[in-house]
């Protein structure tokens, strides 16, 4: 989309949805069922920073547990109550509360949707590029390459997925 066709508002909830529901690769892929997002920052050409409205099914979790080296996370609870896990252990959460995670602090971090209602939440990341992410529960970590992709290896090996 060119500059000179960029809105300039939109109804969130009519943003389309993203067209490949996960970029992890197979097996975890799989665990982000009932997982929803919507780039709105792409549509608006944000290259800074990301902002995606995200909807959790009941049963459904975010993201992988993960913990970024060089991009900040932030997320704000619209509605529904999700529990968010840390590194320090498990804080319900509900609409109008609000979580960010540091880049490099090591703490990894996912909400959970435990509940019988959707979640819906605002997720906003900044795109610095080199990062990398941890992932303490599984056998995974990710690198941005120079193009911009999320790169997967086993971190018990190294070898890509």
């Amino acid at each position: 989309m060119s500059k000179a066709h960029l809105p300039e508002a939109i109804v969130a909830a009519e943003a389309a949805p993203r067209a490949n529901p996960s970029i992890y690769p197979p097996p975890f892929a799989a665990r982000m069922t009932g997982r929803e997002k919507r780039p709105l920052g792409d549509i608006f050409g944000l290259g800074n920073f990301g902002v995606n409205l995200t909807r959790l099914a009941p049963g459904s979790m975010s993201a992988l547990r993960h913990a970024h080296a060089k991009q900040d996370e932030f997320v704000y609870i619209l509605s529904g109550s999700p529990v968010l896990i840390t590194n320090q252990g498990e804080t319900p959460l509900a609409p109008g509360m609000c979580a960010g995670f540091k880049s490099g602090s090591g703490n990894a971090h996912h909400l959970i949707n435990r509940s019988t209602e959707d979640v819906l939440y605002l997720e906003i990341g900044d795109r610095t590029g080199g990062d990398s992410v941890s992932y303490p529960d599984d056998d995974l970590v990710a690198v941005l390459d120079e193009h911009k992709t999320w790169r997967f290896r086993h971190k018990n090996n190294g070898t890509p997925y």
